[in-house]
């Protein structure tokens, strides 16, 4: 995990489609708005949601608590429209794809986020997928995904400046912003439990960790502005995790809050969920 060392640094550190088909099928949407597409394998389908394009200021002020140094500084970032997931990929989905579930919490059940993957396994997943289904996907990258987090908002969580264990699964017995403290509930839960935010997007908030393309940098100092990866060689091999676990205390869940692993590394509470340009 990255330093400075904080407690939710520290939780992460310590956390030691079933298709009779051949194929994949995509079904483009005219349900929802913000569905733009359904990809099955089997039984299983994964939803994708239409991100509209824009700009927002990544990172977080330096007024925000528990803020670390890797968050800044603060910087504009314009984004294409994208399609990310609804959810986290799920245990069945993964199965359903991949012949098998590697998941520590397989008790919870398929409609619970595929966790014990590393960066590697998701890019093993996403590239099975694509060659099944036809269609290119991805992981976002890392400006992709606090921008789908903050869902146009600009506070500490897309729910304000406080997040309660009514809105995500984390360990709530810490509290953040002014918040009420409430239960840790030690696991992991189904994916969409709780309501999405204003892209319609799930869980980006707590259950599970979720790879993103990046490498992990200790600051934006030249960072992209397009929204693009930032992958030179010369930043390591660790990738970045976003959006904490059913594990960590709140402030790992802010919409800027960076962790970092090994590409290789496998947890329990780490997951991902797939993209794909518009």
């Amino acid at each position: 995990m990255k330093g400075p060392a904080s407690a939710a640094a520290s939780l992460l550190a310590a956390l030691a489609l079933a298709a009779a088909a051949p194929g994949a099928r995509s079904q483009p949407q005219d349900g929802p708005a913000a569905l733009a597409e359904r990809v099955c394998v089997g039984t299983q389908c994964l939803e994708l949601v239409a991100v509209p394009g824009g700009s927002f200021l990544m990172g977080s002020p330096a007024g925000e608590a528990e803020r670390s140094t890797d968050e800044g500084p603060q910087h504009p970032v314009s984004l294409q429209p994208f399609l990310l997931g609804r959810f986290e990929v799920t245990q069945a989905q993964w199965k359903a794809v991949m012949g098998r579930n590697p998941s520590q919490f397989q008790r919870c059940g398929g409609d619970c986020p595929v966790e014990n993957v590393s960066w590697q396994d998701a890019q093993a997943f996403i590239r099975k997928l694509s060659q099944l289904s036809g269609r290119r996907f991805r992981l976002p990258s890392e400006a992709e995904w606090e921008y789908a987090a903050r869902a146009g908002t600009r506070s500490a969580f897309s729910t304000g400046t406080a997040i309660t264990a009514a809105q995500a699964n984390f360990n709530a017995t810490g509290t953040y912003g002014g918040s009420a403290p409430g239960p840790y509930r030690k696991a992991p839960l189904r994916v969409g439990r709780f309501a999405p935010n204003a892209f319609g997007l799930h869980d980006l908030h707590g259950n599970v960790w979720e790879w993103v393309q990046d490498r992990y940098y200790r600051s934006y100092f030249d960072a992209p502005a397009d929204g693009s990866a930032w992958e030179p060689a010369d930043h390591g091999p660790r990738r970045v995790v976003r959006g904490g676990s059913w594990a960590d205390a709140p402030e790992a869940l802010r919409c800027a809050f960076r962790g970092a692993l090994a590409p290789d590394v496998r947890l329990s509470g780490v997951g991902f969920r797939i993209a794909r340009d518009e």
